[in-house]
Formats: structure tokens, C-alpha cells, sequence
């Protein structure tokens, strides 16, 4: 893969949301790469105060407790696209965030308001910290955390493609049929797109890219290709 071919002027601030398993953190790693950008995670970081209330025997389906110990863990994303890492408290987390328990009590997490200003105050300071630009990834950046992105985009697939990628990202014996993996998709979708904090939604500004017949590398493109498009429209040279 071409990397660092291209320069994007700075500093860009590129939103990419969308679902999971339409090709997020592989589409936003490598279009991070490919115009020396930051990139941000975010879905990491809920994952990371999900593990963390797990392992500290928070209730993660009472709201109220989880309010009350949002502020505690310290949340230190890497913006390395070619080494995105994860730490909690000082220790890496980038392992246990992946674990089956930790994804299915990530959604009951991120609902609750208190944790989500949080979170939301760290992306967008380390985004505006970002001295050439980064290109951020979640559900809720284009519509709630970085609003005014110099391009917002949209990624979505078919049921089946994005079941697909899913169980092919999960390891060993966490790894399940695709039906399973699509029904627990669609759960997913369900507390995401109905939550009263930030809910998944595309931002009305936002490309919409569906990558289901796409391979990597020409969603790749075509995102690299919007953001120059959209510097052009700024009046900046990409």
C-alpha cells in the first residue's frame, strides 16, 4: 500500500462514521497513513472505560453507577495510524477492549450521558491537538464531536458483508457463525441508532460510501479522493 503518497493541507479534521464491520478502522488507518495524518479511535476509548468499569465491578446496566465512575479511568489514546494503541490507568488495553464480554456491555456503556460528555471533551481536544490533522473514527463524529469536520463520511455495507468482516476480526474461539454475528450486529445497531445521547445518525453533510462490493483498498481512494475534493472546495491545496 502507497503510504504517505499524498499531503492533505493542515490542518484537516476527516469524521468517518458508521456501524460496525463496514471497514471504519481499516478504511480510516489507511487513509490517516496515506495523507500524514493523526487517527483517533474513539470506539476504542468506550471500549476501554467499558473494560475498565468491568473489571472494577461496576454494573454496567445501572446507569446511575456508571455516571458516577465515568471520571475515574484515565484514557490515553495512541494516534499512531501505523500503531493506534489504547491505555487505561497507564496499562495497555488494547487486548482486553476486544473481548466478546466487553462488546456485548459496550453499548449499555456509551448511552449514559455523563460518560459520553466525556469522552466527547477528549476527542475533541486531542483532535484540535492534531497539528497537520487527523482523521477520526465512531458513530457520533460527524453529527456530535467534530460537527464542523472539514468532511464528514458515512460508511455502510450489506447485513451480510458487515457479519462477515466482523467474525473475521474476532479470534480463536470468540469467533462465531455468521448468523450469530449478524444477529448480534443488528443489536448493536438497535441501542446505537435508538439512544437518547449521540445516537448512531448520519450527519446530513456527510458522504455516504457503501463498501460492500468494495475491496480495502478502493474505499481507500475513494475516501483520499473526497478529502482532496473537499479541500478544493475550501480553497486549499491538497
Amino acid at each position: 500500500m502507497e503510504t504517505a503518497a499524498r499531503t492533505a493541507p493542515a490542518p484537516v479534521i476527516v469524521a468517518i462514521d458508521g456501524p460496525s464491520g463496514t471497514g471504519k478502522s481499516s478504511t480510516s488507518k489507511a487513509v490517516a497513513e496515506k495523507l500524514g495524518l493523526r487517527y483517533l479511535d474513539t470506539g476504542a476509548q468506550y471500549r476501554a472505560i467499558t473494560w475498565w468499569m468491568l473489571s472494577n465491578g461496576v454494573d454496567v446496566n445501572d446507569p446511575a453507577a456508571v455516571a458516577t465512575a465515568a471520571s475515574k479511568p484515565s484514557i490515553v489514546s495512541g494516534t499512531d495510524p501505523s500503531r493506534p494503541a489504547i491505555a487505561v490507568d497507564g496499562a495497555d488495553a488494547s487486548g482486553p477492549i476486544r473481548t466478546r464480554e466487553v462488546t456485548s456491555a459496550v453499548s449499555a456503556v456509551s448511552a449514559v450521558p455523563q460518560v459520553r460528555a466525556i469522552l466527547t471533551e477528549l476527542q475533541r481536544t486531542i483532535a484540535a491537538g492534531a497539528e497537520r490533522g487527523i482523521v477520526v473514527e465512531g458513530r457520533d463524529i460527524g453529527t456530535t464531536v467534530l460537527p464542523d469536520a472539514h468532511l464528514k463520511v458515512f460508511l455502510t455495507a450489506s447485513p451480510e458483508a458487515r457479519a462477515a468482516r466482523r467474525s473475521g476480526e474476532l479470534k480463536g474461539k470468540e469467533r462465531g457463525d455468521l448468523a450469530a454475528t449478524r444477529e448480534a450486529l443488528a443489536r448493536r445497531d438497535a441501542a446505537d441508532s435508538s439512544r437518547k445521547a449521540s445516537p448512531l445518525a448520519k450527519a446530513e453533510d456527510a458522504e455516504e460510501v457503501d463498501t460492500t462490493e468494495l475491496s480495502l483498498n478502493q474505499v481507500v481512494e475513494c475516501v483520499v479522493t473526497l478529502v482532496e475534493a473537499a479541500m478544493t472546495r475550501a480553497g486549499q491545496t491538497a
